[in-house]
């Protein structure tokens, strides 16, 4: 018989079982595990050391309070308190592609969707941005349809970022990434990238290489059908 596993804490919720609590303990001790994991995951992130200087201070374009489009090199997003950004690639996959799914990304708008109601928050603590392929009013139109708020939006339709940092290939193909760069000295470098897209991954996994920053898959993590085959959508009916 398997040795029963220590009891972490002494709380039962009504009418549970021996069974169920057994079960639930065993369950417990992973997520203590996953946890101090996580931990060590973020102390060797943040031990890294400077990644590539960056060679190019790439100009996007963004819109200003009026609507009138302006340029924005890759240096004035970095606030001036702060010397980390957060860029997040947004997918805008073109027809040639091949995806189910033509224009804005489903799963990058939920991400944003997400994220845009903590940027205050996040922003308390480093810059952040969202960069994609489309031209900057078509891509601040999808913003506000969706109603982000806080979201900095960039187009990088002009400029060679995209493909230069792992996002797109010399076809134009697109995926998601995101890129954490920081300032040293007056000087930018490249410090962390998702890189798990490109790592095989385990058969009905899928890459999950941004999903820390997509809430609503630890959500359905915790509910008995668990991931399942869900996909996002810009519309449900």
């Amino acid at each position: 018989m398997a040795e029963a596993l220590q009891t972490l804490h002494d709380f039962r919720f009504p009418g549970e079982s021996d069974e169920y609590r057994r079960a639930r303990d065993e369950l417990l001790h992973a997520e203590v595990d996953l946890r101090r994991q996580i931990e060590r995951m973020a102390a060797l992130r943040r031990e890294l050391p400077l990644g590539g200087a960056v060679g190019t201070d790439y100009v996007f374009e963004e819109l200003d309070g009026a609507g009138a489009a302006r340029p924005v090199r890759l240096s004035e997003l970095f606030d001036d308190d702060k010397d980390t950004l957060f860029l997040y690639s947004f997918m805008v996959v073109p027809r040639e592609q091949g995806l189910p799914f033509v224009g804005p990304c489903p799963s990058c708008t939920s991400i944003i969707d997400g994220i845009d109601g903590a940027l205050p928050h996040i922003t308390q603590r480093m810059s952040f941005a969202v960069e994609s392929a489309a031209p900057i009013a078509q891509f601040r139109e999808h913003g506000s349809r969706r109603g982000w708020r806080h979201a900095r939006l960039l187009s990088s339709a002009s400029n060679g970022y995209r493909q230069d940092y792992g996002a797109a290939d010399s076809d134009g193909y697109q995926w998601p990434l995101a890129t954490v760069f920081v300032r040293r000295d007056g000087a930018i470098y490249h410090y962390w990238s998702s890189e798990l897209w490109w790592v095989t991954h385990d058969e009905g996994q899928g890459p999950r290489h941004v999903d820390f920053m997509w809430p609503l898959w630890a959500v359905f993590d915790r509910s008995p059908e668990g991931r399942g085959q869900w996909e996002t959508k810009l519309e449900y009916g």
